[in-house]
């Protein structure tokens, strides 16, 4: 059996509730942040409260004093504690506006879903087989000043991702309304030239994410050049190594786009200077 904690109350997921007339159910008006907990630590925590607070900072969402990183922090190791996941599991964080309609700005009491799965340690290790992505079709996303949060509206995501299992591959990226590449559905997409590593930026409408910003900060203190610019076809077509990254699988090396094919060895490279020295 497992628990989920809903606004600080652990209870059976068979049992959990939240009203019909939540702001994120009506309208997707909550962020999330997916974390990996292994050994009784959030992995990249600081990283995940810096975006978490400044998401809801953006969206204007009011939360008690109380409901501050040390406190949720708690809130999620109790959660991880009563389903007995300590070595290794994922968190799954919602928070959001509750009950309301579209004009309640002054009542966006803001409540949360703690929700964590058992996870193998595989996930975590730079995988054998390559991921097979195909671009999203018919699907543009916006860089408006919402595109970088991990927002609870994630429709675009969703019919990507049904649109990648239907043609057999494993994920699906998502081009912005300029034809640019910026992300697949679930993670932050990165490509090899040469010696450079680089990565489309925020400006493009990519999430930011928790992983893409430790590499960021990571790669130069390596010696590794990292650049940040916008990724079009061409250039993908071009590319020595793709990767993928996100807080939970970290580095995952893409095999294929549609027709095209890239090597491993670039992006193995990498991924032991970053994550095995």
């Amino acid at each position: 059996m497992r628990y989920v904690n809903v606004n600080g109350q652990i209870v059976k997921e068979t049992s959990a509730k939240v009203p019909y007339n939540n702001r994120a159910f009506r309208f997707g008006y909550g962020v999330f942040e997916t974390m990996l907990f292994r050994g009784g630590v959030i992995q990249l925590k600081e990283y995940h409260w810096k975006r978490l607070f400044g998401a809801v900072e953006q969206l204007e969402l009011i939360m008690p004093e109380i409901m501050d990183a040390n406190w949720l922090e708690a809130e999620i190791k109790k959660t991880v504690k009563k389903n007995k996941l300590e070595k290794l599991c994922r968190v799954r964080l919602q928070i959001y506006a509750g009950q309301g309609g579209l004009y309640d700005g002054h009542n966006a009491w803001t409540e949360f879903v703690i929700v964590v799965t058992p996870e193998k340690e595989q996930i975590t290790e730079l995988n054998e087989t390559g991921v097979r992505l195909s671009i999203a079709e018919g699907l543009q996303k916006s860089n408006d000043s919402l595109a970088n949060l991990k927002s609870c509206s994630a429709l675009i995501y969703s019919i990507a991702a049904r649109q990648a299992d239907k043609k057999g591959f494993d994920d699906a990226l998502i081009c912005n309304i300029s034809g640019n590449i910026i992300e697949s559905t679930i993670a932050n997409i990165f490509w090899i030239k040469g010696d450079t590593i680089y990565t489309p930026p925020l400006s493009e409408g990519c999430i930011a994410g928790v992983m893409r910003q430790y590499l960021l900060e990571q790669l130069p203190m390596a010696g590794i050049n990292i650049k940040e610019e916008p990724l079009t076809r061409a250039q993908l077509k071009a590319a020595d190594g793709i990767f993928l990254t996100n807080a939970i699988r970290k580095i995952k090396w893409v095999s294929t786009i549609d027709d095209m094919t890239f090597k491993k060895d670039k992006v193995k490279a990498l991924h032991d200077k970053i994550f095995t020295q």
